[in-house]
């Protein structure tokens, strides 16, 4: 399993990205959001435009918003950026943002939150590359893993196994619930890894 790691909680998080460069680990996960969609609001373009400039890693690119194309034409140049991902549950024409996503380069994501119902990602399955599936509600960092989370993923790994498409879980992953999720190809870690006084032990805990 590759991770992805989020961020979000950093103290720091141009140092703590400068740290990650020299893990092991897939991707850095930024997690957009715009007060709109989810409460919160973090990461403006400026932001995710400085986390490039420093990321020897790829980004992975979490549009917790409302008009993700108002994110996504800003930040199209960028050349390290693998997955940009989108939400489901926006009011917005999902086929042609991710055709514009593609357009541009970089892989389609779709997510999902937790009580989304799977049957309305049936449209779009052929159009993406990845699904995160929300472990957690979005828009807050540090949440505890949903417990029925496991029964979920088999659901989902049913549904896209004739896709070519890559399986992300986010929300509450540590050392403990990663082995609940381990039908997922690539798991979003924060917290557990970012507020650690050694985040390099946590990764490594996560990686055996």
């Amino acid at each position: 399993m590759e991770l992805s790691v989020s961020i979000l909680n950093s103290q720091d998080r141009k140092e703590m990205v400068k740290l990650l460069n020299k893990t092991n680990i897939t991707y850095i996960h930024v997690d957009v959001m715009d007060g709109i969609f989810v409460s919160q609001k973090t990461f403006n373009i400026k932001e995710i435009r400085t986390i490039s400039q420093v990321s020897d890693k790829k980004l992975d690119v979490h549009l917790m918003v409302e008009n993700p194309l108002l994110y996504i034409e800003n930040i199209k140049d960028l050349t390290n950026i693998e997955y940009i991902t989108i939400h489901l549950e926006i009011n917005k024409d999902i086929k042609e943002i991710l055709t514009k996503v593609k357009s541009y380069g970089f892989k389609t994501g779709i997510s999902i939150k937790p009580n989304t119902n799977l049957e309305l990602l049936l449209p779009y399955l052929e159009y993406i590359d990845l699904l995160l599936v929300m472990t957690v509600e979005p828009g807050l960092g540090g949440q505890p893993f949903i417990l029925s989370s496991p029964n979920r993923l088999k659901e989902i790994k049913k549904l896209i196994q004739n896709y070519n498409i890559k399986l992300e879980v986010d929300g509450g992953i540590n050392n403990h619930t990663i082995k609940e999720v381990e039908l997922a190809d690539i798991a979003v870690v924060g917290s557990y890894i970012t507020s650690s006084n050694n985040p390099i032990d946590k990764i490594n805990s996560l990686l055996v």
